[in-house]
C-alpha cells in the first residue's frame, strides 16, 4: 500500500492482485441472479473449510468466529485480501441481501462495542455505489486509521431533536456526515433520523432524485468508530441513478477517468483507500517506459487507455525523467483517484455543490 499526499488530503494506493476488474453492471445483475450453488456466495459460512472448485475459490484456511450482533448470529473472519492492517469480514450467518436500514446502527455499534479498537462499516445497499457483493449481508472492519476518519469537520450544525449529538459535514471529497455522542441510543436514532430523510430528499438543481420510474436512488454508506468519548459515525451520502449518457452512474467516476477506476466506489474507496485493478501493475510500467522513450503509446493496446492522460502529464512535468518518472505517475493516480471521489459525492465541493449540501442540512432540523 502507497500513502500519497494530494493536494490537502493524504489517500492509500493498493493494486488488487486478487480479483478481476469488473462492470458495475455485471454487479448489479448478480444481486438478481438467483444461486442454488454450495456455498450460495464466497460469503456464506459454508464457504469455511471449503475446498473450492471451478467457479468457487478455495477457502480452506477461513475459520470465522461466531459473534453475537443485534441479538443474531453473525461471524467475523479476516479477508482472504488484506487490504489493510487486520482488514475482517462481519457478516451474516443468514444469507440474506445486503439492507440499509434503522437497524444497521445498532448492529455496526454492537460490534465496536466488542471491538472498540476496530472501526466497523457498511457498503451501500444499492448496485453502483454498494460493493462487489450485495447478496449477502455483510460489513467491513479492521484496525486501521483512514484518511476519511482523519479529515476535520469543515462546518456543525444542530440536531434539534438529538441535542446530545454532535454533528458536522465532514471536509472530504465526497459528501459525508459525521455524528458523535456518548448516547449510544441517541446516536443511533439520529442516523436512522438522516437516513430516512435522504432516501426520499431530492434536488434536481444538482440532479438529486430520490426515485425515477419507482426506482430508489438514495442510500448511505455508513462507518461507525467507538472512540475516547463515547461512539462516532460517518454517514456517507450515495445516490446510484444512472442517464443515457452515463449509463454507469451520475456519481460515479466520469469515462475520462475510466482507465484507472472503473469499479464501484465502495467502503474502502470512500474512506480514502484505492483498490486498483490488477492490469494497472503492469500497464504503469510499460507507461512509464513509453513515456520515457517517446513511443506513440496510443497505438499500443496495452496502454493506449492512457494516451490523454499520459500527454497531460508530460506537459505537466517539464523535468519528467528515468529518476522521478515513477513517482510522478503514482502521485498523479492519486489525483485521479481524488477526481473519483469528488465524482462519486453527490454534493460537489465548489460553490453549488455546498449550497445544495447546505439545503439538505436543513432539512435535518
Amino acid at each position: 500500500m502507497q500513502h500519497i499526499l494530494v493536494l490537502s488530503i493524504s489517500l492509500d494506493i493498493t493494486i488488487n492482485r486478487s480479483k478481476p476488474e469488473k462492470d458495475p453492471r455485471d454487479i448489479a445483475a448478480a444481486k438478481l441472479q438467483k444461486k442454488s450453488a454450495y456455498p450460495q456466495c464466497q460469503l456464506c459460512v459454508e464457504n469455511m473449510g471449503f475446498a473450492g472448485h471451478q467457479t468457487h475459490p478455495a477457502r480452506q484456511n477461513l475459520r470465522p468466529v461466531k459473534l453475537n450482533i443485534n441479538s443474531q448470529d453473525w461471524f467475523m473472519q479476516y479477508s482472504p485480501y488484506g487490504y489493510y492492517n487486520e482488514h475482517c469480514i462481519v457478516f451474516n450467518k443468514q444469507h440474506i441481501p445486503m439492507t440499509i436500514n434503522a437497524q444497521v446502527f445498532n448492529k455496526l455499534f454492537d460490534f465496536v462495542e466488542q471491538f472498540p479498537h476496530y472501526f466497523i462499516g457498511s457498503n451501500a445497499d444499492l448496485p453502483i455505489v454498494g460493493g462487489s457483493i450485495l447478496t449477502h449481508e455483510h460489513f467491513q472492519g479492521g484496525n486501521y486509521n483512514f484518511a476519511m476518519a482523519k479529515a476535520p469537520i469543515e462546518r456543525t450544525f444542530l440536531l434539534k431533536n438529538y441535542m446530545n449529538v454532535s454533528a458536522g459535514i465532514v471536509k472530504w471529497p465526497m459528501s459525508v456526515i459525521r455524528l458523535s455522542s456518548k448516547n449510544r441510543t441517541a446516536l443511533a436514532a439520529a442516523c436512522a433520523d438522516i437516513l430516512s430523510k435522504w432516501r426520499t430528499y431530492t434536488d434536481e438543481v444538482v440532479g438529486i432524485f430520490a426515485e425515477t420510474d419507482g426506482i430508489l436512488h438514495n442510500t448511505i454508506t455508513p462507518i461507525a468508530r467507538a472512540t475516547s468519548s463515547g461512539f462516532e459515525c460517518d454517514l456517507v451520502l450515495r445516490n446510484n441513478i444512472t442517464t443515457k449518457e452515463r449509463p454507469l452512474g451520475v456519481f460515479h467516476p466520469n469515462p475520462t477517468l475510466h482507465h484507472i477506476k472503473k469499479e464501484n466506489i465502495g467502503l474502502i474507496e470512500v474512506m480514502g483507500l484505492a483498490v486498483l485493478p490488477a492490469r494497472l501493475a503492469d500497464e504503469l510500467t510499460l507507461l512509464k517506459d513509453a513515456m520515457l522513450s517517446g513511443k506513440e503509446i496510443a497505438t499500443d493496446d496495452k496502454i493506449a487507455s492512457h494516451a490523454i492522460w499520459a500527454s497531460e502529464i508530460l506537459k505537466k512535468y517539464s523535468d519528467f525523467n528515468a529518476d522521478n518518472a515513477m513517482d510522478i505517475i503514482r502521485y498523479e493516480v492519486g489525483r485521479v483517484f481524488e477526481q473519483v471521489l469528488e465524482d462519486a459525492g453527490v454534493f460537489k465541493i465548489d460553490k453549488q455543490g455546498k449550497e445544495a449540501f447546505a439545503r439538505f442540512v436543513e432539512q435535518l432540523g
